[in-house]
């Protein structure tokens, strides 16, 4: 049996990064004689160009087929126009709210040789190893009505937020078993002296926490836990939040890393593949860079670590996974660094193409 990965590229470094991402997934296939399927599709800016839309129809039915999607960024200034009535983004939206995607699983781990990469004293960041689990299909995001309009009074611009006990259920839980795998410990994000959401995810999260007895569970506001993601990012392991509050803590915790090229991402949903495992969409969480596209400069780390991702948490080959892992610190710690991590005695700058390609042969070398 072959399993079916579709390929999306993306806009902007999409491309590079993912392309890097993809002959990595090659090299691992051909060691471990791993039956996988590869068929690539239009999606994003890229899409709107050739089809006039951010998601054409075979796509979707493509990722409704595969075992999991690997991503690239998507959008640039091109169709940044805020009156348009298509964008970029709506790809990524749509894709995850017809597959079910509701679990954003962002790991953020602290690297030795890195640690001077951040701009955070490398006694805060040291140790650090959590992971940030975002609710997906619900919040602002999606809630109608959404739209900005002229009145008598003048311009007026609504977003609702809007989720169901359904929808915060099923993502808790699932934050409190990966919780309860590591170190068990969970930190339950919210707004709830304001936003009746927040008073409702409180309210539940309190409730399913009873239900998992040998995890420690705390609530903390987003914006004080915005401070202690920084001040003392080492207490924490399973942090689960909402839709927007997740976008924008995993993107400060980019910070703890050193830079948003090494930070993986799943988008993981309740439905089974041909695996047995999760149907599941792979990405890094960093944007399409369209500054630095073409140029070779960009970071291929974030993209490979989301194929280690994609391996394990869709394909069940947790072994493959750390042989991807364990490769790129491998390269990290032999000096090599793209040019958002230069600098530094005893390193070496390269390019996407030779990063990638430095992983490759890491994996190479290891034994079968």
């Amino acid at each position: 049996m072959a399993y079916k990965i579709l390929v999306l590229k993306g806009d902007g470094i999409g491309p590079e990064v993912v392309g890097e991402a993809l002959q990595v997934l090659k090299v691992i296939a051909r060691r471990s004689a791993i039956d996988i399927e590869f068929k690539e599709a239009h999606i994003g800016g890229h899409a709107i160009d050739h089809f006039g839309t951010p998601m054409p129809e075979e796509t979707l039915k493509h990722a409704q087929d595969s075992d999991a999607i690997l991503l690239g960024a998507v959008g640039g200034p091109k169709w940044d126009n805020p009156n348009a009535t298509v964008r970029p983004e709506q790809a990524l939206l749509g894709l995850r709210k017809a597959l079910g995607l509701f679990a954003n699983v962002r790991p953020v781990r602290a690297v030795k040789e890195l640690l001077g990469a951040s701009p955070l004293k490398p006694e805060i960041i040291s140790a650090v190893d959590l992971v940030v689990v975002r609710e997906l299909t619900g919040g602002i995001y999606y809630g109608q009505p959404s739209e900005k309009r002229n009145t008598a009074g003048g311009r007026e611009g609504v977003d609702t937020c809007f989720y169901t006990e359904a929808e915060i259920a099923r993502v808790l839980r699932f934050a409190f078993e990966l919780a309860r795998n590591r170190r068990r410990k969970l930190t339950s994000v919210d707004k709830a002296n304001v936003l009746s959401t927040s008073r409702l995810w409180r309210e539940i999260a309190t409730e399913i926490a009873r239900e998992f007895k040998d995890v420690a569970c705390e609530h903390q506001l987003v914006d004080s836990m915005a401070m202690h993601l920084l001040r003392r990012p080492k207490d924490f392991d399973v942090i689960v939040t909402e839709n927007m509050f997740g976008d924008i803590l995993t993107d400060e915790a980019s910070v703890l890393a050193g830079s948003m090229g090494l930070l993986p991402s799943a988008s993981l949903g309740e439905e089974l593949n041909s695996a047995g495992c999760r149907v599941g969409l792979y990405e890094p969480i960093h944007g399409s860079a369209p500054d630095i596209a073409g140029r070779d400069e960009a970071n291929p780390l974030a993209a490979i670590l989301s194929a280690a991702m994609l391996l394990e948490h869709s394909l069940g080959m947790r072994p493959e996974a750390e042989v991807i892992e364990q490769a790129v610190d491998a390269v990290v710690k032999d000096g090599h660094r793209t040019r958002d991590l230069a600098g530094g005695s005893g390193t070496k700058t390269v390019g996407c193409k030779a990063m990638g390609r430095l992983v490759r042969e890491k994996i190479e070398s290891f034994d079968a």
